[in-house]
């Protein structure tokens, strides 16, 4: 049946990172083209033998299990013990399509489980995904104020709120601005008020405060550190092994939530393909790798904000993540924007991508390679 005549009906916003072209165009003009920090794409090499298991799985002709290969999330429930202690039953862990589908396509699962319930709450600086998942499954996208540490204040949502809520969604560290939540705290409030949680933990191997894990002395937190009732635990290896061509993640916590998702997911086709399963799981083996990663980010995080300062613009270190979340001096996110084009040659993003609290900061994402930030130093010279 068509629309009625005038309405539209659904009409996609600008996805925002296209909204850049024209300071992209002109931090063009530098010598040496653009340095693009707008986006948090890994450019460092993944681990060689994982793209050796890549080729060589052999996995190429069968469909292959939605929930993950035997192989896959044996890896991953290794690595969550390893890391944080936690041991998930094999029931409580399946795979993902890479987790932004899956933090997209959430609200919709959730609302047909709950129909009574229509509201997705999220941090209101925070990666665009958690409401455009709301607004994509008809669901009331809900932000969470965040205090001057870029932390969820859980005391600010309502109780109506709180009543028609599928979900929370936490992330920490936080992208954009590197807040490192309390998890015991919003696992708490989550089963207090019968609201499931979930955390996005995709940049949880670049902490950079905070305590230890108790296995490991690495920092970084797992909301399942608090157990598994009413949280579901969403892990990435985009950032954690530069992979984020392949397209594979992994939920794992609440037995009848991951049951349930993972027996939908099922029936839709959602299926991370055999041969990226396979190199997955050499992955998830693996810590020196990303222990090298960790070493490439604190160094450019520490060199930019020391290049800004040189220039007179703050530029906080975060709590964790590798974004640098800068203060506009003037509280004009793109006033700064094209000023880093113009003088710099270097491509942010405008706070107001991740929500109108941010519209008086700037994102830099410290994904380039060292040689490309220390041409950015040369422009200043």
């Amino acid at each position: 049946m068509s629309a009625a005549a005038g309405d539209p009906g659904f009409v996609p916003p600008p996805y925002p990172y296209d909204r850049l072209t024209e300071m992209v165009r002109v931090a063009s003009d530098h010598r040496g083209g653009a340095v693009d920090l707008s986006i948090g794409t890994p450019t460092d090499a993944p681990p060689p033998e994982v793209v050796d298991a890549l080729a060589r799985s052999g996995a190429e002709r069968g469909y292959p299990p939605s929930v993950g290969t035997g192989e896959l999330r044996g890896a991953a429930a290794k690595w969550l013990e390893e890391r944080f202690g936690v041991q998930p039953g094999s029931a409580a862990l399946a795979a993902c399509v890479g987790t932004k589908e899956f933090v997209a396509g959430l609200p919709h699962w959730l609302a047909l489980r709950q129909p009574s319930r229509d509201t997705v709450l999220y941090p209101a600086v925070s990666y665009p995904s958690y409401a455009m998942g709301a607004t994509l499954a008809r669901c009331r996208a809900v932000p969470v104020a965040v205090g001057p540490d870029w932390t969820l204040e859980l005391d600010s949502i309502s109780q109506e709120d709180a009543e028609r809520a599928l979900c929370l969604w936490v992330n920490s560290p936080g992208n954009p601005a590197g807040g490192v939540d309390d998890l015991g705290a919003v696992a708490q409030w989550g089963r207090s008020h019968g609201v499931p949680v979930f955390s996005d933990e995709c940049y949880v191997e670049f902490t950079w405060e905070h305590r230890p894990v108790a296995s490991g002395g690495e920092p970084g937190a797992s909301i399942l550190e608090h157990g598994s009732d009413g949280v579901v635990a969403v892990h990435s290896l985009s950032k954690r092994s530069n992979l984020a061509g392949l397209r594979v993640g992994f939920y794992a916590g609440d037995e009848e939530l991951v049951g349930y998702l993972s027996e939908l997911r099922k029936h839709a086709g959602f299926m991370v393909p055999g041969p990226t399963q396979a190199a997955a799981a050499v992955a998830l083996g693996s810590q020196d790798h990303v222990r090298e990663q960790r070493a490439r980010y604190a160094e450019r995080l520490e060199f930019m904000a020391s290049l800004l300062a040189s220039i007179g613009i703050e530029a906080p270190l975060p709590g964790g993540g590798f974004y640098l979340w800068v203060p506009a001096p003037d509280g004009d996110s793109w006033a700064l924007t094209r000023y880093l084009a113009q003088r710099l040659g270097v491509v942010a993003s405008p706070g107001e991508f991740y929500g109108s609290a941010g519209s008086a900061h700037v994102r830099l994402a410290m994904v380039r390679p060292m040689e490309d930030l220390e041409r950015v130093a040369q422009r200043l010279r």
